[in-house]
């Protein structure tokens, strides 16, 4: 396990709730959504003192949202997503919202639409800390060869979330599922 994502100082509401893809953490503070975190998240956030659980207008919005999506009447989240992260780890996510709903992109392709098309393997590590999954989509950001790659929530979430948006009709290659 990785270190763990560490956030803002600052009060934040959190609560749980159940998906189709599994329990999912919920986080917000004064300034807008912070985390959607999976059941068994690569990188775990670190509670602390300042986190309280309860309900806010953010964590309301984002289950109504989010139930629309999971059950296919919403494409497009309209919530205010405060992410905390690098320069380039905030770039690659805000260029993983340009992503159509039913639609992939390879890792090179986003590379290159950030201007830095050896920057791959950096547009992979920046989507694998990406805290807000789902919402900034990084579940469409496939292998060169079509193939599904890592995702926080696992391949099999990441097929169920492309499957949902129409963007697998079949099942494709699903590399590293069993190391190989």
């Amino acid at each position: 396990m990785s270190s763990p994502i560490r956030l803002k100082r600052g009060e934040v509401r959190y609560q749980h709730i159940d998906s189709p893809v599994g329990r999912l953490l919920l986080v917000s503070g004064g300034d807008g959504l912070r985390l959607i975190e999976f059941e068994e998240p690569w990188h775990p956030a670190a509670m602390d003192e300042q986190w309280r659980e309860g309900d806010d207008d953010v964590l309301a919005a984002t289950r109504r949202q989010l139930g629309e999506y999971f059950v296919g009447r919403r494409r497009d989240f309209e919530l205010p997503l405060a992410p905390h992260g690098t320069a380039f780890q905030l770039q690659c996510w805000r260029t993983l919202a340009l992503i159509p709903y039913g639609e992939t992109w390879s890792y090179g392709q986003m590379a290159r639409h950030l201007g830095q098309p050896t920057a791959t393997r950096a547009v992979g590590a920046a989507n694998g800390r990406n805290p807000l999954p789902i919402v900034l989509p990084c579940h469409r950001v496939i292998g060169s060869d079509g193939s599904l790659t890592g995702f926080g929530g696992g391949l099999p979430v990441k097929k169920h979330l492309l499957m949902l948006e129409g963007a697998l009709h079949e099942a494709p290659p699903v590399a590293d599922l069993f190391g190989g």
